[in-house]
């Protein structure tokens, strides 16, 4: 007599979490891989900038001269097209350097160009290009021009993003905070005591009221990475440091620190005191918008991990503020 089958159901299987935090964590070691690959290549503040300044020898002539020299050789200056370049030498005959300024040759290795004029009288002008914002508009007087201002907050704002978006140690910093403090209005104030701080010693750096040699400077900015390293390791074991305890005085305190690395970026360009209050404030917002950009692309990757429920195996925790650490490390290594 044979047995009743029983009826089978299909299952529709879903990977369990702990596969799918294997693959979360391979993917994140993947692209510290890719990081790490990159890093010598990563020097925090030697921006992809090139300046050449043209010096008047006499009514529209001028000699040029690469003062920061391009990374990009082809990199070259388009002038006005009633000015004649025959390097050094540029000609722009009665009318003088009026008109649209740009340079061929922009790209990911030269991301930002500035053409600065000495005039044998008057204060000194400084245009600057970038990819985002390939043209600048030289004039006799550009305090009057509101073209030029626009065109000034264009320049700045673009050369903000770009520079925090290439500050992978910046980066870095703030996903340590994010990583230490979690979410809620905890972290708001956090970032926003960063602010607060990098802006006052960016504005301080930039007008020249303070002023901290580059290489010094990189090497203790990569430190303060490393301190929050050992900061989200100390927490895990259950031992708050002194940033899960006070996050907005240490964001604040490394903020000024940070500062002084973006002024870099300004204060290499030469910008003429008339125009400087105005670069440096759409710098400034250039710099949050990149900032406040990358703070809600973590949140949602870390929204995105909690609605996966994936979790990854205990061991596992630790490697995200080893990885923060140890690439720091790797960076101040380097600098010094």
């Amino acid at each position: 007599m044979s047995r009743p089958t029983t009826p089978t159901t299909t299952r529709r299987t879903r990977p369990a979490g702990g596969a799918i935090a294997l693959r979360l964590l391979a993917a994140v070691l993947a692209l510290l891989g890719a990081v790490l690959a990159g890093a010598g290549a990563a020097r925090a503040h030697e921006a992809t900038m090139a300046v050449i300044t043209l010096r008047e020898i006499g009514a529209g002539r001028y000699i040029g001269q690469w003062t920061m020299p391009p990374a990009d050789p082809r990199l070259q200056p388009i002038f006005p097209p009633h000015c004649r370049w025959t390097p050094p030498e540029l000609d722009c005959s009665a009318r003088g350097l009026v008109g649209q300024l740009s340079f061929m040759g922009l790209g990911s290795k030269q991301s930002v160009a500035t053409i600065r004029v000495v005039p044998r009288e008057g204060p000194l002008e400084a245009y600057t290009v970038s990819v985002a914002n390939p043209t600048a508009t030289a004039a006799r007087d550009p305090g009057t021009d509101l073209a030029v201002w626009r065109e000034l907050a264009e320049t700045y704002v673009n050369l903000g993003i770009d520079h925090i978006l290439r500050g992978i140690d910046h980066l870095l910093f703030v996903l340590g905070l994010i990583w230490l403090v979690k979410g809620g209005w905890r972290l708001v104030k956090t970032i926003t005591a960063f602010t607060v701080g990098h802006s006052l010693s960016l504005a301080a750096a930039t007008f020249g009221w303070v002023g901290v040699p580059e290489r010094p400077l990189n090497a203790a900015i990569a430190l303060s990475i490393v301190f929050l390293g050992v900061e989200i390791v100390k927490l895990q074991r259950g031992e708050p440091g002194l940033t899960a305890r006070y996050p907005w005085s240490v964001a604040f305190a490394f903020g000024l620190l940070h500062g002084l690395g973006f002024a870099t970026a300004l204060t290499a360009l030469g910008i003429p005191q008339a125009t400087l209050p105005i670069a440096l404030l759409f710098f400034n917002v250039g710099v949050e918008i990149g900032q406040l950009a990358f703070v809600m692309l973590v949140l949602a990757l870390l929204w995105a991990h909690r609605q996966a429920q994936a979790m990854l195996p205990r061991w596992g925790a630790a490697v995200p503020a080893y990885a923060i650490g140890g690439l720091a490390s790797y960076w101040f290594l380097l600098r010094i």
